[in-house]
């Protein structure tokens, strides 16, 4: 199935953009690489750096999109359980560096 999807987008004259995630703050969707990943550490929410496995959350570097994550509850429904999030915290996470190592 995942071939025919593949020659469509090539038979449209598109390129292959490789995996879509859902921000958990805006509700867009994009590119795997445009967004951050991130995972619960210590009980609370923290960037992914390894990408390890198990449950993730994917956002945006933007601030306007982690101020809407925490107000709409975008974390606790991602991780499908209650979650703190340091909103400060994580926004320092989020630009140093771009989110990545």
């Amino acid at each position: 199935m995942a071939a025919r999807t593949a020659e469509k987008a090539r038979a449209a004259g598109g390129a292959r953009r490789g995996p879509e995630r859902t921000c958990v703050g805006c509700g867009a969707k994009a590119s795997a690489a445009e967004l951050v990943r991130l995972r619960i550490e210590g009980g609370g929410v923290a960037v992914d750096r390894e990408r390890a496995g198990g449950r993730g959350a994917w956002l945006h570097r933007g601030p306007l999109c982690l101020a809407q994550a925490v107000r709409r509850k975008g974390f606790a429904r991602a991780f499908r359980r209650a979650v703190s999030v340091d909103e400060a915290l994580l926004r320092r996470q989020l630009t140093e560096n771009g989110g990545k190592d």
